[in-house]
């Protein structure tokens, strides 16, 4: 089986970080793979060792800076992986992005390929099934479970709905995007850390894939303005009673906070 999974980096969310002219400045923050996409390596590293001839390829498209997270998915266990790196990908939104994705995944062999559920740095969840939408490939996302037949051509995939579950059968190939819940991912080991150092990143721009950005990838979402949310106020304690205070959060509520 050959698998594909999408890797992103993004700030470590316990990272302070301030906004400047409109755009975050994370300068010297400490930048991680997106959690959600920790989940979609494992998957396919727990896939692998149910089918020991499948092989994994990352694909992340982003600064130079990328290239860590895709050492670190070389040091979890995936076997090769493609860097998308082109200044002409910058002002892409994430409809670009998955289309520059498209591009590059169209000239590789695959039959499963997994996403995170969404980045936590926009919280868009756009970039999985539109890249889905794009390849013309079935999809489900937020998935909590994954299942094959004994031949590997059928995938038995539970997602999560409000207040619960839900499951499908579908054959390969077939896009997943994955949710916190479907496994645990792995540390990379030692062995796994110098054994990284000796698989390829290949590093692909606009050209090599035969991405036009005059007629492709042209950003439909524009970003305004960036900031950050107002500080919390202080909170207050009404005394007396209930019925001597009930009144005064009613007045509150209504004159102040304006919520009722």
């Amino acid at each position: 089986m050959k698998i594909i999974v999408c890797v992103k980096q993004v700030i470590d969310t316990a990272a302070k970080i301030s906004v400047k002219d409109g755009k975050i400045d994370a300068t010297g923050s400490p930048r991680v793979m997106n959690p959600y996409d920790e989940f979609a390596v494992e998957e396919a590293l727990q896939i692998k060792q149910r089918k020991p001839d499948s092989e994994i390829t990352l694909i992340s498209l982003g600064p130079d800076s990328f290239k860590e997270v895709l050492k670190k998915g070389l040091a979890m266990g995936a076997d090769r992986a493609i860097h998308l790196h082109d200044s002409l990908f910058d002002p892409l939104d994430n409809l670009g992005v998955a289309q520059v994705l498209a591009k590059a995944i169209q000239s590789l062999s695959f039959d499963l390929i997994l996403c995170g559920r969404q980045a936590v740095d926009d919280d868009m969840a756009q970039v999985g099934p539109a890249l889905a939408i794009l390849l013309k490939m079935p999809f489900v996302s937020v998935v909590t479970g994954l299942t094959f037949s004994d031949d590997f051509t059928q995938a038995q995939i539970t997602r999560q709905i409000e207040g619960g579950s839900e499951t499908f059968e579908s054959p390969l190939p077939v896009l997943l995007t994955c949710q916190k819940g479907l496994n645990m991912p792995r540390l990379p080991s030692l062995k796994g850390i110098i054994a990284a150092k000796k698989k390829p990143i290949e590093t692909l721009d606009a050209t090599a894939i035969g991405f036009d950005t005059g007629s492709e990838g042209s950003a439909h979402v524009k970003r305004i303005d960036l900031s950050l949310p107002p500080e919390r106020k202080k909170g207050r304690i009404l005394e007396g009673s209930l019925a001597q205070s009930l009144p005064e959060l009613v007045r509150l509520l209504r004159e102040e906070e304006k919520v009722v």
